[in-house]
């Protein structure tokens, strides 16, 4: 069998038509799977940025002034010995809080209850001799009678008898005088309060006048604190309304419980040197948390604002042109309101132009936003800036 021959140019022609076919066939087949493809997913929707939010609206703003001042004990008591001797016992630890009445310390109090025993004997003696100068003298009186006995007897019965009466009362001062100065071997608390470090010590030989402890009152305390001039008329204009209340924090605490009282003092003129008053209240220390001449922070309640548009401190932002806050438009997006600001009162501040009642107040994740921005306000219930 004869083989066929091809001529080169036969061998180009048909390497040609082969790559032609092989690129119209990989062609179709990129159509075919083109056309089988599942089509592409729609883009994907604008992201809302959640955001808590505060409707502003019109409510009583109570007016409120903020100093710093100082706790002062009402009462703050040296415990003086008023009994000469030894210092038997001490029977409560110092720094402890007691009650009024309480036994605090003990002198050795065998000289003074000897000296009880003494003059209740001598009371006893006397009234002794006065019983007997009693019925004598009514002896005396009934025989004067009948001449049995003289005037002059009788008059020195009725002598002896009185004398033998003051003689008792003497001896029944000096029996209460000798148990009084039994009691200073009992030296107790003057009232309710704490006691202090001791001075001396058990066994120590102690005179009438020495120092031996102290004790201050716990509760109430006064806070002393000193407003400025510009505050005088409100303050004065607020104590004549009814008493002015204040609340009492330690310095620094920005949570835990607040002490409260009234002013109960404002000083009669101006210290020329600061520009401001003496000003105290009477605050009640349950607790015994506060300690006497500690720094606290006094908020002083001087009255209520009525139908004023407050919102939350922590929505109102700073900028060079001044206050601004966010705010939810109807259509979803937030803007930016500009704001005139009057006093704070606590977590709240008044707003004095660029708000409306009802507007909801953008109030968190405010770096995250801008004019513009989607957003879908929280529900309010959930805002802990809406309670």
């Amino acid at each position: 069998m004869k083989s066929v021959r091809l001529s080169r140019t036969q061998i180009v022609v048909l390497l040609f038509l082969a790559g032609a076919l092989f690129f119209a066939l990989g062609g179709r087949g990129g159509l075919f799977q083109r056309l089988l493809a599942p089509s592409a997913p729609p883009p994907p929707a604008a992201f809302r940025m959640p955001v808590p939010v505060f409707r502003a609206t019109k409510v009583s703003l109570p007016v409120y002034r903020e100093y710093i001042g100082t706790t002062e004990a009402i009462r703050n008591v040296t415990l003086e010995a008023l009994a000469t001797g030894y210092l038997k016992r001490q029977l409560v630890p110092d720094g402890s809080d007691v009650s009024r009445g309480t036994l605090l310390y003990q002198i050795d109090p065998q000289y003074y209850k000897a000296s009880v025993d003494q003059s209740l004997a001598q009371k006893e003696r006397d009234k002794a001799i006065l019983e007997y100068a009693r019925a004598n003298q009514r002896r005396n009186e009934l025989m004067v009678v009948h001449g049995d006995v003289s005037k002059d007897s009788f008059q020195q019965a009725t002598s002896a008898m009185h004398q033998a009466a003051s003689n008792y009362l003497s001896d029944k001062a000096a029996l209460e005088s000798a148990r009084i100065n039994l009691g200073y071997t009992r030296i107790k608390a003057p009232f309710s309060g704490r006691l202090g470090r001791s001075i001396v010590y058990t066994g120590t030989l102690i005179a009438s006048g020495t120092q031996i402890n102290t004790i201050v009152q716990m509760d109430p305390l006064y806070v002393t604190f000193n407003p400025g001039e510009q505050d005088i008329d409100v303050l004065q204009s607020s104590r004549q309304q009814g008493p002015v209340q204040v609340e009492v924090r330690p310095q620094g605490a920005k949570t835990g419980h607040l002490y409260r009282g009234t002013i109960t003092f404002l000083d009669n003129a101006v210290d020329r040197t600061t520009g401001t008053i003496v000003a105290r209240g009477t605050i009640r220390n349950p607790d015994f948390r506060l300690i006497p001449g500690e720094f606290v922070e006094v908020r002083v309640r001087l009255g209520v604002h009525p139908d004023t548009l407050a919102i939350p401190e922590i929505a109102v932002g700073s900028s060079q042109t001044g206050k601004f806050v966010y705010v939810v438009g109807k259509d979803g997006k937030a803007s930016i309101r500009s704001v005139r600001l009057g006093m704070t009162s606590g977590s709240r501040v008044e707003v004095l132009d660029g708000l409306r009642d009802g507007d909801l107040v953008i109030t968190g994740n405010l770096q995250k936003i801008g004019p513009g921005s989607p957003v879908v306000p929280l529900p309010e219930k959930a805002n802990p800036a809406a309670t």
